[in-house]
């Protein structure tokens, strides 16, 4: 199962400086896992220390937020588009 992963700028010196990745998994949670097996460090950019997604990181599945659905449990499928997006704040 081939999942397209969208990585924002901040993240992409991690992945070989690539904008777009593709991992495998049946869930948000094992593409995440998948995406840490191939590039080592996400994973503390992407999770807290204790082990929730960070509330300033906003996760879609073809542009439907995951915390809308079943967060990290949200089933994919063979070419959806999980798309990694940080939050941005001003004022």
């Amino acid at each position: 199962m081939s999942i397209k992963v969208r990585i924002p700028t901040p993240l992409q010196a991690l992945t070989q400086n690539q904008s777009e990745v593709e991992v495998t998994g049946k869930t948000v949670a094992e593409v995440l896992a998948s995406l840490e097996g191939k590039f080592k460090g996400l994973k503390e950019r992407l999770y807290d220390e204790k082990g929730q997604l960070r509330r300033f990181i906003n996760f879609y599945v073809n542009d439907e937020d995951i915390r809308f659905l079943k967060g990290e449990q949200t089933s994919v499928k063979d070419g959806d588009e999980l798309s990694i997006v940080p939050a941005i704040a001003g004022g």
